[in-house]
């Protein structure tokens, strides 16, 4: 067993950031080469992937086609999807559906044997398939965690976070991590390579259906050493979060509505009708926007799923069920109360078709990373689909690393010391986030954004978790700014059109991103008060 001296640790085992569906999968794939992972908590737990209920879509039935997949995700994603990127994802799909099953996750079939997919937002066809209803995401989980806790291997060094990437020249030559739950010295892990695989930043806002500790943390720290960001300012908001006081805020399925569940206001006014012609399914930023719209009329929306579903919602969507229980609602008898929350961020380290970030040695999957594939706005469960195809084509490419050092697990001790996070800085920069950054969006808001961030980042320059939370909080607003337009999940009220000449990706590093904040900060500063 390797251990640290003096701060510093060398491996030959490839460093994985994260614990989530990626993670997971890239570990395997990368078997029997060893590898170590870094994951904040219990492996699996605090997961995106492992709270993601609609499924995996695939081209799995005869009358569809990858090529109507991917041309349905360029349709969502509002002109800017890369379309080699749609089409390797949409062809390999299948694959990926086939090797889980033999993994053993048991995802729901007919009694003939055949896939039972259903029907979610912006498809042309029924192709996502699920696991009991509204379990995906858990039970993949639950399969791969299984085979990754199987697999000699595999070392998981639980309660561990990253917190910046070391760097020599433009190639990424190992990780720092430190405590998780407390305060310590982070210690230096060099290695072959990294793979950053641990989520998006949902948490940066007051209302999220992501896990407490997925805060922007992995983008940030890959934005700090450099490297380049893309699609920063288009942040996909979930429409039906349970309005029900909870953070993180429970999620209410998309397949509800794809199964006829309808959206009401308190007059009892199935007011999507009137905004798109798919109503209930129509792409999630417009109805997102649209629930926001009768959430500030003081028209509280909710989700209607008495006709469409009545008692069957239990049996079906058992966890939509538990989280109605918890809050005394009977879905069966009275309508599910939702609001808009921060869900999936489709920008992140801009990445190419290998996983392969802007430095060397550095790969990213999952939602840390933009592949070109969400464009402005994700499509319906393609999320777990590209985070397993990206670790699989990581781990692909990551095989050719050098094989060389000590490949014996690693034992770390940490020192007692460091910066505890202030949970007022971090309220105070979600609450930013959501009331200027969030749905809706104007160049004042933006700029007071910024300011903001630019002084609570001074405020606690030593706390490098925070900081990294800054670095992508100010990616998203910088390029938010920038983007003087509305597309996907990016509005713009001032700037309420899409703007042809802007249909294209956007690619950002920190460092302009902190020249358009600083500047501002100065603008601000000057204003008389």
């Amino acid at each position: 067993m390797t251990e640290a001296s003096t701060g510093r640790i060398d491996t030959g085992r490839i460093v994985i950031v994260g614990a989530g569906l990626g993670a997971l999968y890239a570990a395997l794939e990368l078997a029997p080469r060893p590898v170590l992972m870094i994951s904040p908590e219990t492996v699996g737990q605090g997961a995106s992937s492992a709270w993601a209920q609609g499924g995996v879509a695939a081209a799995m039935d005869q009358s569809d086609s990858p090529e109507a997949h991917a041309a349905d995700t360029r349709t969502a994603g509002a002109g800017t999807v890369d379309p080699k990127v749609a089409a390797m994802v949409t062809r390999v799909a299948r694959e990926h559906i086939l090797d889980l099953t033999d993994l053993g996750t048991p995802f729901d079939r007919d009694a003939a044997g055949n896939y039972v997919m259903s029907r979610e937002a912006a498809h042309s066809a029924a192709r996502v398939v699920r696991v009991k209803g509204d379990r995906a995401g858990a039970q993949i989980m639950e399969t791969l965690i299984a085979a990754v806790r199987a697999a000699p291997s595999v070392q998981v060094l639980e309660n561990t976070q990253a917190v910046r990437l070391e760097v020599d020249g433009d190639t990424v030559t190992g990780v720092w991590i430190s405590q998780a739950d407390a305060p310590s010295d982070p210690v230096l892990i060099t290695c072959p390579g990294v793979l950053l695989a641990g989520g998006g930043s949902g948490g940066l806002y007051a209302h999220t259906t992501n896990p407490p500790r997925i805060r922007g943390q992995v983008i940030g720290l890959a934005a700090r050493a450099g490297v380049r960001i893309a699609d920063p300012e288009f942040v996909q908001f979930h429409p039906t979060a349970f309005d029900i006081g909870e953070d993180p805020a429970p999620l209410a399925t998309e397949a509800l509505r794809g199964d006829g569940a309808v959206l009401l206001n308190n007059k009892g006014e199935r007011f999507m009708l009137t905004v798109h012609p798919d109503a209930e399914l129509a792409p999630r930023d417009i109805v997102a926007r649209a629930i926001f719209a009768e959430t500030q009329a003081g028209r509280r929306p909710v989700l209607d799923t008495r006709q469409a579903l009545g008692a069957e919602v239990a049996t079906r969507f058992p966890t939509v069920a538990e989280t109605c229980a918890r809050a005394g609602i009977d879905p069966v008898t009275q309508p599910i109360p939702v609001a808009v929350a921060a869900h999936y961020h489709m920008g992140g380290v801009d990445t190419d078709m290998q996983g392969r970030a802007s430095l060397g040695h550095l790969w990213v999957c999952g939602e840390a990373s933009s592949t070109g594939l969400h464009g402005a706005n994700r499509l319906a469960s393609n999320g777990l689909l590209e985070a397993l195809v990206f670790a699989r084509t990581a781990a692909a490419d990551m095989k050719d690393l050098p094989q060389k050092g000590d490949l014996s697990e690693v034992a770390i001790t940490f020192a007692p010391d460091g910066h505890e996070t202030d949970p007022s800085a971090v309220q105070t920069l979600r609450e930013t986030m959501t009331a200027n950054v969030g749905v809706r969006r104007t160049e004042d808001g933006l700029k007071t954004a910024l300011v903001t961030i630019a002084r609570l980042e001074a405020e606690n320059a030593k706390d490098e978790p925070f900081v990294n939370m800054c670095a992508t909080a100010t990616l998203i607003a910088a390029a938010a700014l920038m983007r003087r337009e509305s597309r996907g999940g990016h509005y713009r009220d001032d700037f309420p059109e899409a703007d042809p000449a802007q249909a294209h990706r956007t690619h950002i590093t920190l460092t302009e991103a902190l020249a358009l904040r600083d500047r501002i900060a100065g603008e601000s500063a000057k204003e008389p008060t």
